[in-house]
């Protein structure tokens, strides 16, 4: 009986190699293109991936099933459909019985497309380490790896999905309206004759007159525009009470910029691009309390919200992002520089320092302007530094109550302003009142007036 018993254990361990060998499965090389679906005809898209399910289907546009306002990306979709367009494989296994050793008895993902005629569903199973490629079964019997993993585009969730709003690059700007806590204009003008400074093409629309910009701080604030990271969407379906509890039913600023750009054609296209930023209202509210009671703190903690134009998604925007573009006053874009004009232009200076009055003159033009002091030539360079350095701490409006330092009468080769008047006077231990054609404009360091001061000396004492 033990011999009988030992001979049937041998014969069926025989039997399952031999069952096994006959059922052993035959893998391959290939690059053969198991599907080929064209995109334009897929009518539905779903997949399944971890505990997410999203489905979409094609009317006039790509629609979430889930809930039709939501604004879908539809190249998005279209750059998932295009990777079944031509679907190809590295390796082909057939005659497969054991799925599960592929991981394709409880896929990872699983991708179902349809069109008028056909239904695919695509079964996303382990990823081959060794192979750097994903076992995929398209349902024809045979298992495939493939090199381009689908995985890659459908580990997605619906926040991957949305149509973001966008914010252009200003090509040429026409026009800036600022509304809200800053309310007035910046127009755009070239070969101005509003300013003594070539750069400047922006102008801020001020009581009737234009107002020279500095281009640079202009050019500056519309990068932060263009940089804004509109993608942490706090609802793509705004209601009336979620656009006042984000405080955007009155934006606190609303930014609209005109400007043009060339389409492909090189057709100059105009377009109007319009921001609203806003601070959550209550905590807004307390922050305005704390400050009159005098209790802010260095880390205020800033809750803040964007939208563009009338779309009906709002954006949740960094604390440093609200703080750059709530910075939109005349002061937070106008010229630092208490003289703001090329130095080649500069023909004369006439100085008033300590009752005694000098004259600096020049020849020549341009970078090729050279510069003298009773007939003599000199070297202008450190005059030229520490004037070009004069730049505003702060503006102001404040008269000023204690004595001159020193005054600058700039002589400039401009026919709409030949001539600039600065006068720098005493003001506290660390600051000079900068009064420019007898307006005040600014304070400045009282370092560098001294510096400047000390420059004419080392020009009219020598």
């Amino acid at each position: 009986m033990i011999l009988l018993g030992l001979l049937l254990a041998a014969c069926a361990a025989t039997f399952g190699v031999i069952r096994y060998e006959e059922h052993k499965e035959v893998i391959r090389n290939s690059d053969a293109i198991v599907l080929e679906i064209d995109s334009d005809a897929v009518q539905t898209l779903s997949w399944e991936y971890g505990s997410e399910t999203l489905a979409f289907h094609k009317e006039d546009t790509w629609l979430y099933d889930g809930d039709a306002a939501f604004p879908v990306d539809e190249e998005k979709i279209q750059e998932r459909l295009e990777l079944f367009r031509a679907f190809g494989v590295s390796f082909i296994i057939e005659d497969v019985e054991d799925y599960g050793q592929y991981g394709l008895d409880k896929p990872i993902c699983t991708i179902r497309l349809s069109t008028a005629d056909e239904t695919w569903e695509i079964l996303l199973g382990n990823y081959s380490s060794m192979d750097s490629q994903r076992y995929v079964s398209v349902g024809d019997g045979n298992v495939y790896l493939v090199q381009n993993d689908p995985l890659d585009y459908f580990d997605a969730g619906l926040s991957d999905m949305i149509d973001h709003d966008e914010t252009p690059d200003f090509d040429k700007v026409t026009g800036i309206r600022f509304a809200g806590t800053e309310s007035y204009s910046i127009t755009y003008e070239e070969d101005s004759g509003n300013t003594y400074c070539e750069e400047d093409v922006y102008f801020a629309e001020r009581a009737g007159s234009l107002l020279p910009l500095d281009t640079s701080r202009v050019d500056a604030y519309l990068q932060k525009i263009s940089g804004l990271s509109l993608t942490d969407y706090v609802t793509y379906n705004a209601t009336a009470e979620e656009l006042e509890a984000c405080g955007l039913d009155t934006p606190e600023l609303t930014v609209t910029v005109d400007y043009t750009y060339e389409d492909e054609a090189r057709n100059e296209i105009t377009q109007t691009f319009v921001l609203q930023i806003s601070r959550d209202p209550e905590e807004q509210k307390a922050a305005e309390e704390a400050s009159d009671q005098e209790e802010g703190t260095a880390e205020e903690e800033i809750t803040a919200y964007a939208r563009v134009g009338d779309s009906r998604i709002v954006y949740r925007i960094t604390a440093n992002e609200y703080k750059a573009l709530m910075d939109a006053s005349y002061d937070a874009l106008r010229h630092l520089e208490v003289l703001s004009a090329d130095f080649s232009d500069v023909t004369q200076l006439d100085i008033s320092l300590e009752g005694a009055a000098y004259s600096i003159t020049a020849e020549g033009s341009g970078d090729g302007r050279t510069y003298s002091y009773l007939g003599e030539e000199l070297e202008i360079g450190d005059l030229q530094s520490t004037l070009e350095s004069l730049k505003a701490e702060s503006f102001t409006d404040e008269r000023p109550t204690q004595k001159k330092e020193i005054g600058l009468t700039v002589h400039l080769d401009n026919e709409n302003y030949p001539e600039v008047r600065i006068e720098l006077y005493r003001y506290d231990g660390t600051n000079c009142l900068a009064v420019v054609d007898g307006t005040p404009v600014s304070l400045v360091a009282r370092a560098d007036v001294v510096d400047l001061i000390e420059a004419v000396n080392e020009i009219v004492l020598n």
